[in-house]
C-alpha cells in the first residue's frame, strides 16, 4: 500500500484532517509545539519545486516548524503527492494504452505508471526562484516519513497533511472512508506513528478548518459543498469573520486556518477588510481554538496578522517568515544541519 505526496493547488476544505503530531496545542511537549508555527507549504514552493523529497529538506534547512503537504490515492489505494505539476518522460510498461499520464486522474492511474513522472523540472511561472531538481520522481507518503525521519531522528518536526477529496466530484477520489482508512494504516506504521493519526479514529489529533473566499461567499447564497452543509449565516456572532470561527468550533476543529491574503471589498464606503480579521482570531482563541492562515508570503501581512495573535503562518517562504520572525523575539525551530540532511535526501533518493 503506497501513500504519495500530491502536486496541486490547494482546495480549501471546511473541516480538513490536520496531521501535525497531536500532544494538544497547548500543551508543554518536547517537539517543535514550542515554537512560533512557520508552516512550510509543501515544502517552501517559494524556493524549491513544490511536494518533491527535496522541498522537504529545503524546508528542515530553513528551520520550518511544520511540514505541509498534500495526498491522494492511487488506483491501487497507494497515497501519494499528486504530479500536476510533472511531465511525462516513458511508458511504465511499453505500448501502455494510458499513456501520457499527465492530467489523468490519480484514481485511475498505478503507482508504477506515476513513479516515471519527471517533477523536479518544472519551474512556475509564479515562484521564479524555485531550485529545480530535474529527474526527481513523485514520493509516496511511507518514502516521505522516512527520508524525514532520517534527516529528523529525534521525530520533531510536525506535519500539515491535506488529504484530497472533493466533494463537488466525489467519483474522482477515493471514498472518505477508504481514504482515512488506507492513511491511518500509513501514519500508524510511520516513524511518527506515536503522534500521527486521524481524528475519526482517534479523537485526540488536531484538525484543521480549512476557508476562503471560494466557500465562504457562495453564489446565489447557495450551500458550499465543501462546508458539509452548514450555513454560516446561522451561527452566532456580529460579524461573519466570528461566524466561521463559530462554524470551524462546531465541527470540533482545533485549528481554524482561513485565507490570510483575501481583500473583502467594503460596501459601505471605499476600501477593503481582511478576510482573515482581528475578531476571527479572537473569536477563535475564545472557542479554544488556534489560527493559522494561509498561504501569506508578504511580511508586511505576516506582520499584521501576528499582530492580530495569529498563532501560526502557512507559507511559500518559510526561511523569510522564520528570519522575520526571530528578528521580532518569536522563539523559532532550530535549523537542521545541511549535511545530515542533504546526506539522508541522497540515501532517499536513489
Amino acid at each position: 500500500m503506497c501513500i504519495l505526496f500530491v502536486y496541486t493547488l490547494i482546495i480549501s476544505e471546511f473541516a480538513l484532517v490536520y496531521g501535525s503530531p497531536s500532544q494538544g496545542p497547548f500543551q508543554a511537549v518536547t517537539n517543535n509545539h514550542r515554537f512560533y508555527d512557520v508552516q512550510a507549504h509543501r515544502g517552501g514552493r517559494g524556493n524549491v519545486v513544490e511536494s518533491i523529497l527535496p522541498s522537504f529538506a529545503w524546508g528542515l534547512i530553513d528551520g520550518a516548524t511544520t511540514l505541509e503537504l498534500d495526498n491522494g490515492i492511487t488506483q491501487a489505494s497507494c497515497r501519494f503527492l499528486r504530479a500536476e505539476k510533472c511531465s511525462d518522460t516513458a511508458p511504465a510498461v511499453p505500448d501502455d494504452p494510458a499513456y501520457p499520464y499527465v492530467g489523468k486522474y490519480i484514481t485511475n492511474l498505478t503507482l508504477a505508471q506515476i513513479k516515471t513522472l519527471d517533477c523536479g523540472s518544472k519551474r512556475q511561472t509564479d515562484f521564479p526562484h524555485q531550485l529545480v531538481y530535474p529527474g526527481a520522481r513523485v514520493s509516496t507518503l511511507r518514502e516521505v516519513f522516512d527520508f524525514v525521519a532520517c534527516a529528523d531522528p529525534s521525530h520533531q518536526i510536525l506535519w500539515n497533511i491535506e488529504s484530497k477529496i472533493n466533494p463537488q466530484y466525489p467519483n474522482r477520489t477515493a471514498g472518505v472512508d477508504d481514504f482515512v482508512q488506507k492513511q491511518h494504516e500509513i501514519f500508524l506504521s510511520s516513524p511518527y506513528y506515536r503522534s500521527i493519526t486521524v481524528k475519526k479514529l482517534d479523537n485526540k489529533i488536531i484538525t484543521s478548518a480549512l476557508i476562503d473566499e471560494d466557500n465562504a461567499f457562495t453564489p446565489v447564497n447557495s450551500t458550499s459543498p465543501w462546508l458539509a452543509g452548514l450555513r454560516l449565516e446561522s451561527f452566532p456572532g456580529p460579524s461573519l469573520s466570528e461566524q466561521m470561527a463559530q462554524a470551524a468550533h462546531s465541527i470540533q476543529a482545533n485549528v481554524l486556518s482561513p485565507t490570510g491574503t483575501f481583500l473583502i471589498p467594503l460596501s459601505s464606503h471605499e476600501g477593503f477588510s481582511h478576510f482573515t480579521t482581528p475578531e476571527m482570531i479572537s473569536e477563535a482563541h475564545r472557542l479554544g481554538m488556534k489560527v493559522i492562515p494561509f498561504t501569506v508570503n508578504r511580511l508586511d501581512r505576516v506582520e499584521g496578522l501576528i499582530k492580530d495573535g495569529a498563532d501560526g503562518i502557512i507559507t511559500d517562504y518559510p526561511n523569510v517568515v522564520r528570519r522575520w520572525a526571530k528578528q521580532q523575539g518569536l522563539l523559532v525551530a532550530p535549523k537542521y544541519p545541511k549535511q545530515r540532511v542533504f546526506s539522508c535526501l541522497y540515501q532517499h533518493m536513489q
